[in-house]
């Protein structure tokens, strides 16, 4: 710890720790795992970055946030800290310059997403290299309880076995006592070093006002125009409504711009650095902006929107005040709302049918077998995550065993002649390059080998392909690139009786749904709450406050709770249905499902809907406005093929 202290102050120019940095710091300096839940801003990255300056080996660091990722590491090389990251913005060059750092052993720190895992370069790189500790940020996204499970991160703690990484660092700044029990118990954490530090900061005033549809946008224009000019972010839930309500307040002479991830690259670039230089500006923008976002000074967070959960709610208030002053978090409660939420949920959902589909493909194989994801999701009907979830689920239930990801094509470019290549080896080396380049079929200016084929004819194992490949470009011999990602398994055991376990999976979803929803709610119940609305949000993360805040709704409107617009229900136009059931059928492929026409009413993609251009029919999300739920019902007492 005393060389810990002295990295603060040279390298890091911290005079002191942040409550809960030394606690887990000290855990990782003596080779034990650990998990911090800190609020946003308060201070998890420093947890990792100092002890990967102490430790012999790498650090690599799992995180689902580019721009956090990009951030970090301009500030690391800054202070002279050899940091790198591994995107998918990187062009080849930039990519080869990264892997030759980490096999030489200069990095203290690699940056990577959890679909990194899925590239097999990448692998046979940190299987040759020392990790000296996984860093996984965005932790509760091993938890199916919390508000943003990701199926790749049950995969993390194989990895990080696989790798023989000496110590795992779980970081989260969203995660109920339920989520941190899941975290501590995936990734192998002693409950002794999760180290939580309070969610409470008297800095925010967080207000919740009940609001008609009609009325928010003046009301949030008379927020903006009567406080004092300050860096705002305006949470919404779809891309049009950034776009739109940026466009009223700019027309109102606010200085505002819309952010969402429809905009292309070099335009979110552009509104986010202008952003962190503005002492004025408002980003109108859906949940894509803000993570990573280290600007400290945002006076104003205002959900235009409800959000999809307190999870949600309170890693975004987050992001407000981080200097320790006066900033204003206000929801606005509107019951318009709550459709598009629960709407995002339903469409997660398979149909029983599709399940079945599934698993009858599946359980068609034996052995060793591998298969596309995308082009499984599309033949079934079943998103791409909900599809990787329910392989996970199969795994965890000894069905299926997932061996490596691999590409099953391979592209490259002489960037010096074959000749010029062979020359440089001699006996087998060359003998077996020659064999590979022989293998790869010429179009006009790239060269494609198909791994699998290649290994067969040469009959060499199609590891030393994919190595002898990337040596030759790490040397500027080739430009490679990969492409047909192929999850390859082994099937284990097949079940009993299949219906049943269409049965499980199916209610799992149901489940899963009913959790989406649930979250959903918990925004009206606080915005309701007959009590201290920070006591209550605390105590959902686990904190217990001494006092009523003082400065929320609740305690700045005299101990009143909020009345709610009531929640008027939607009614289906028969005329409307039936018009709706005419281009239902009127489709050249039939698609004999209730819940996928619910889908196609209430304005859901799906990957089948997609292919066959029905989310592109007028008609298309005609009854956005009616509950999922309702839709349903109706649906499923219809004639639907």
């Amino acid at each position: 710890m005393e060389r810990a202290r002295e990295l603060l102050v040279e390298t890091f120019g911290f005079d002191q720790f942040l409550p809960g940095q030394a606690e887990v710091i000290a855990h990782l300096l003596a080779g034990r795992s650990a998990l911090a839940i800190f609020p946003t801003g308060g201070g998890k990255s420093l947890c990792y970055q100092l002890p990967a300056l102490t430790f012999d080996g790498v650090t690599i660091v799992i995180s689902p946030l580019i721009a956090l990722m990009k951030d970090q590491i301009d500030v690391l090389k800054s202070r002279g800290v050899p940091a790198e990251r591994l995107d998918s913005t990187l062009s080849a060059d930039e990519t080869r310059a990264v892997m030759s750092a980490l096999r030489s052993g200069e990095l203290r720190l690699l940056y990577v997403a959890p679909e990194r895992f899925s590239n097999e370069r990448f692998l046979q790189a940190i299987l040759h290299t020392r990790v000296s500790m996984f860093a996984i940020d965005e932790a509760h996204c091993i938890s199916e309880w919390g508000h943003n499970f990701r199926p790749d991160y049950l995969k993390l703690a194989r990895f990080a076995q696989a790798c023989r990484a000496e110590r795992l660092f779980a970081l989260t700044a969203t995660a109920t006592p339920k989520v941190a029990e899941d975290i501590c118990s995936g990734f192998g954490i002693d409950p002794e070093c999760e180290i939580r530090t309070g969610f409470y900061r008297p800095n925010l005033t967080v207000l919740t006002t009940p609001i008609t549809a009609a009325d928010r946008d003046e009301a949030l224009l008379e927020r903006l125009k009567d406080h004092p000019a300050g860096p705002t972010i305006v949470y919404v839930t779809r891309q049009k409504t950034s776009e739109q309500v940026a466009a009223h307040l700019a027309k109102a002479g606010l200085p505002a711009q819309a952010y969402h991830a429809g905009m292309k690259d070099d335009k979110r670039a552009e509104v986010q650095d202008w952003f962190m230089a503005s002492n004025d500006g408002i980003v109108v923008a859906t949940i894509a902006f803000g993570m990573g976002i280290d600007k400290s000074d945002i006076r104003y967070i205002y959900h235009y929107n409800l959000p999809k959960s307190l999870e949600n709610f309170s890693q975004e208030i987050g992001r407000a005040g981080r200097d320790g002053r006066t900033s204003i978090c206000e929801m606005f409660i509107c019951h318009n709302d709550i459709c598009p939420l629960e709407n995002f949920a339903y469409g997660d959902t398979p149909g029983r049918n599709a399940i079945r589909g599934l698993l009858e493909e599946l359980f068609s194989f034996s052995g060793e077998f591998d298969v596309g994801i995308h082009e499984l999701s599309a033949r079934h009907d079943i998103r791409h995550l909900v599809t990787r979830t329910l392989l996970v689920q199969l795994e965890l239930e000894n069905y299926l065993q997932e061996l490596t990801p691999f590409y099953s094509r391979y592209q490259f470019q002489p960037l010096v002649s074959s000749s010029e290549i062979l020359s440089q080896f001699e006996g087998e080396r060359r003998r077996f390059l020659a064999d590979v380049f022989r293998q790869a079929e010429k179009a006009r200016i790239w060269f494609s080998i198909d791994l699998d084929k290649a290994a067969t004819a040469i009959n060499c194992p199609r590891d030393r392909i994919v190595r002898a490949l990337d040596y030759l470009a790490e040397k500027s011999l080739l430009e490679v690139r990969a492409e047909g990602v192929r999850n390859r398994f082994t099937m284990l055991r097949r079940p009993e009786g299949i219906e049943h376990l269409i049965d499980v999976l199916f209610q799992n979803a149901l489940e899963r749904e009913a959790r989406e929803i649930a979250r959903i709610g918990q925004a009206l119940e606080l915005a309701a709450h007959n009590g201290c609305q920070v006591m209550s949000l605390a105590a959902h993360f686990g904190e217990e406050l001494p006092r009523a805040c003082g400065h929320c709704s609740w305690c700045l409107n005299g101990h009143q709770p909020a009345t709610l617009v009531p929640r008027e229900p939607a009614a289906i136009d028969p005329n409307l249905w039936q018009r709706m059931l005419d281009a239902w059928h009127d489709q050249a492929e039939p698609i004999d499902d209730a819940r996928a026409l619910a889908r196609f009413a209430c304005g859901i993609t799906s990957p089948r809907l997609t292919r066959t251009g029905l989310s592109r029919h007028p008609l298309f999300g005609c009854l956005a406005h009616v509950s999922f739920g309702d839709v349903h019902k109706r649906a499923q007492s219809a004639e639907v093929h």
